[in-house]
Order: structure tokens, then sequence, then C-alpha cells
């Protein structure tokens, strides 16, 4: 990481931090309003410094990144993970999509499974 970089595109650092895969997704979430530095929706040419806190909805979710140092270029995932620290709240526990079954009992029958589809909300 070169250190004689002092300022850098926001879309292109997202790029070399691996928020998202390509610098046109990030410039479409920069345009879309999911990108923002210090609380602020930015666009893709914003100038971004060591210590700005960014915060982006990407794949991975909602992130809260601190700034630790710039890269223009996307780096190897180790080295990405130095740019920055990362403050995003953990995730909310995932939902069940699939009622629990006592082991050993095969698959449902007929009738379960459509009493199964009712308690779902789903279509006979």
């Amino acid at each position: 990481m070169p250190d004689s970089v002092l300022v850098v595109r926001i879309d292109r650092w997202l790029l070399a931090a691996r928020l998202f895969k390509s610098r046109v997704v990030a410039q479409k979430a920069c345009v879309g309003g999911l990108v923002k530095v210090n609380g602020v929706s930015v666009k893709p040419g914003h100038l971004l410094r060591r210590g700005d806190r960014v915060s982006a909805e990407c794949a991975q979710g909602f992130k809260i990144l601190l700034v630790r140092d710039l890269a223009e270029k996307r780096l190897s995932a180790p080295m990405a993970q130095g740019l920055y620290d990362d403050e995003s709240p953990p995730p909310p526990p995932k939902k069940e999509l699939v009622a629990p079954r006592e082991r050993g009992a095969g698959r449902p029958t007929k009738s379960d499974r459509r009493a199964l589809d009712r308690l779902r909300g789903g279509d006979d």
C-alpha cells in the first residue's frame, strides 16, 4: 500500500476494500444514496481521506467502516481488511424458514406438508 496516497475517490476505495465486486457497482451504490461519508451521501468522485467514517449498504449487509488507510486498486482480502476498522453492528439473527422436525422422523407425509403450507400461509 503506497504511503504517497493522501486522497482517493470513494468508488475506487470501496473496490479496493472489497465492499463491492466492481467499480461500476460501487458507483451505482453511491449514486443511489447507499454510501455515506461522515453521515452525508456522496457521489462516486468524492475524495476520501484517512479518518473518514464510511457507511454503506452492500451485499454483506449494512457496514460502518473507519478509514485507516487508502488504496486505489483492488487488493487481496487480508490486505483489504487492513484498510479499515469495522464498526458495524452485529447482523440480526436469522429466522428459521423450515419448521424443525425430530431427528429420525423421516420425510413429512403429504398431510404434514399441507399442514405446514397452511401454517406458513401458502396456497393449498
